[in-house]
Order: structure tokens, then sequence, then C-alpha cells
């Protein structure tokens, strides 16, 4: 009972402190605003290309796509080789072309068509047992697609995200990317799920830097288990919290 007592409060102590954050993140940058969901498909392919690059390489290689093969038909009917060379600039291209290839042969293969339409009469849960099984696709790219794509109660978790959270406490030291999905869920602010994301990646390219944070211009460093009040650098370890 105690243990379970002990895990209620750190469970509590946590999204609270989230709230604290969000809150302070929107003082600062603004909240966000939802825009109108986008294209699945777009969205799913453009995640995959994000896989372990940055977003300018992510960017670059979607262009570098959508020049090569302008329509999703193309790239379906297109030669792998020239799928790799296409995106050769987000990294990883040769199984990223192979699984984004795939991907597009199970959504012909179910739908008949290269549209993932379908998934708008799905639940969340649906969705994660449809596509969840097939390979490219992780907790990040369900999330995004749910979030962007649906306009739904979703947090994608980025490698922005991953490390702040360590930083500031609310994700554990140790926890992959994928694990930090399902540990988040249930500590987000409702419908705050999109501002938290969106100012937590803005922070962490502007101040929470990997390398070389700011942190004499930090106005959540109250929050940080790395640093004191004034900013200066302290090696706090985080305790486990057994929830």
């Amino acid at each position: 009972m105690r243990k379970l007592d002990r895990s209620w409060q750190e469970r509590r102590h946590l999204q609270a402190k989230l709230i604290k954050v969000t809150l302070l993140l929107e003082k600062k940058y603004g909240i966000p605003r939802r825009r109108r969901p986008g294209n699945l498909l777009k969205i799913l392919i453009e995640t995959i290309l994000s896989q372990h690059t940055n977003d300018q390489n992510r960017d670059r290689a979607y262009r570098g796509l959508k020049k090569q093969f302008p329509h999703w038909g193309d790239l379906l009917e297109g030669n792998t080789k020239k799928v790799v060379s296409a995106i050769r600039e987000g990294g990883l291209a040769e199984q990223k072309a192979r699984r984004i290839r795939e991907i597009l042969h199970w959504i012909k293969k179910r739908e008949g068509k290269l549209s993932l339409s379908f998934l708008r009469k799905m639940d969340s849960d649906e969705i994660q047992a449809t596509i969840g099984p097939l390979k490219g696709i992780g907790p990040k790219t369900i999330h995004c697609l749910l979030l962007f794509g649906l306009g739904r109660e979703a947090f994608p978790v980025d490698t922005h995200i991953l490390r702040v959270g360590k930083r500031l406490g609310f994700i554990l030291e140790g926890m992959e990317a994928d694990a930090a999905h399902a540990w988040m869920t249930p500590l987000v602010p409702k419908k705050k799920s999109l501002s938290l994301h969106l100012n937590l990646i803005r922070f962490g390219r502007s101040i929470c830097k990997a390398k070389n944070p700011s942190c004499d211009l930090c106005f959540l460093r109250r929050q940080c288990l790395r640093s004191d009040q004034d900013g200066s650098s302290l090696q706090v370890k985080q305790r486990e919290v057994n929830i």
C-alpha cells in the first residue's frame, strides 16, 4: 500500500510539474494554434524520413523525394535505387526507402488506393493495432499521425523533448524515446498536447540545446534538475520513480 501511495504521489507531482512547465512555455512562446488536420500519407512519410536525423535533412529528403516522384503512385512503381538516391540527404536512405515502399504496397493492397483516410474512422487504439506492426512505424510516427493528421490528443517525443524532459525531470534518465511515449501519455495536461509538444521543441532548439545549453537565459531553470536557480551547472542525478 505504501508503494502504491508513493507511486500515486509521484505521478501527481509530475503532472503538476508538467502543468507549470506548460504554462511557463505558453507565457514565453504563446499558445500554438491548431491547424487543420494534414494529409496523413504525407505526415507518415515525413515522419519516417525524420528518423535519426534533423528537420533540415528530413525536409531536404522529402523535397528530393517529391521532385523525383511527384505522385505517390510514381514512388510505388519506381525503382528502389532511385528512391534511395532521392532521400540520401536524410540518412539511412536504403532502410527508409525500403520501408516506405513496403508501407505503400501494404496500403495499396489493403485499400486498393494510396490513401490513409481509413484511419479517420478508427479510434486511436485501433490505429495502433492496425499500423503499429508495420516496419518503420513506431510510437513517434503514430503519435504524429494522431496529433497532426487527425487533430487528436497525442504527444510525439522527439530528440529535443526527450533531452529536455530528462533535464527537467519528467522523463526518467535512461528511458528511450519509444518508452517515453507511453510514459508521457497520462502526464500531459488535457488539451495541451499540441502546445506542450511544439513549445518544448522550440525551447530545446533555442535554449536547452544538446551542447552548450543557454542556462543563463533559461526561464525554466527553477524546474531543472541540472542547474541551480542562478543557472550554474549541477550534476544532479534524477532519482528513480517507481510508477
